[in-house]
């Protein structure tokens, strides 16, 4: 496989940069978040449950930022009443088509303290926040393989090789190889009980629409939901390696590290 690489600067920070800094900011933000007692209770069951698979404080994931949420019902007396419904039964509408699963197993005390420290939140305030998928990259990377040109949003290989995959895509190998394999088919080839997610890929899939049926799931097609499974950067992981694969970067096979 005959594969040159060429980066687009438009920006510093590269995505693998990026995790090796979240520990960092996410243990500056742990010390400064508010100890406000409402808060911390509702955030740490809100941690406990599957909550920040699907939210991020500040990003959207699959669903909306919490903040979002919080400058949504501002003011609005039916609030708490309201999101503590739609976590309970479950709501699909207000924020896309893309459904909340109920949570039966979250008290109704636990539930209301979650939605109390979710309208807490401020635009700019102080919060631990969870683990958010990384952000697209504004970074494009071009490889040329096998004489054709092709361009993803995140590095596929290491600085100076274009043998030696990125920490991100090997984990996403190692995880799809150990859980998706079963009804997608090994090294992404396509198996018989789910689609070819290469081709699901190449046919236009976006990473928000791939991390959403993966947390989300499909139940008609009998695609279970990994929500409080997996964390949105092991769904980007896995990502990055099926996107590697479907544009012919990575083969079948253990990728060389």
């Amino acid at each position: 496989m005959n594969i040159l690489v060429k980066k687009t600067k438009e920006q510093t920070m590269t995505n693998e940069k990026r995790f090796l800094i979240l520990p960092a900011i996410l243990g500056a933000a742990l010390m400064t978040a508010t100890p406000a007692s409402a808060q911390s209770g509702g955030e740490a069951i809100a941690k406990g449950s599957d909550c920040f698979s699907c939210h991020a404080v500040d990003t959207k994931v699959v669903g909306p930022a919490f903040k979002d949420v919080a400058a949504k019902f501002a003011g609005d007396a039916s609030a708490v009443n309201t999101l503590v419904d739609a976590i309970d039964k479950g709501h699909v509408g207000t924020w896309g088509s893309i459904p909340m699963p109920p949570h039966p197993s979250l008290s109704a005390d636990q539930t209301k303290q979650i939605v109390t420290w979710i309208l807490s939140l401020k635009s700019g305030s102080a919060a631990s926040g969870g683990q958010a998928a990384p952000e697209a990259s504004k970074q494009a990377y071009t490889y040329t393989v096998d004489g054709k040109k092709v361009t993803v949003g995140f590095p596929i290989f290491q600085d100076g090789s274009t043998t030696k995959v990125t920490k991100a895509v090997f984990h996403g190998f190692e995880t799809y190889n150990s859980y998706c394999f079963r009804c997608h088919g090994e090294d992404a080839v396509g198996g018989s009980y789910a689609p070819n997610l290469r081709n699901s890929l190449s046919n236009g899939m976006t990473e928000q629409e791939f991390t959403s049926v993966a947390m989300v799931g499909r139940k008609d097609k009998g695609m279970p939901s990994w929500a409080g499974f997996f964390t949105p950067e092991q769904i980007h992981e896995i990502y990055a390696y099926v996107k590697a694969r479907s544009v012919g970067a990575v083969g079948t096979g253990t990728p060389q590290e």
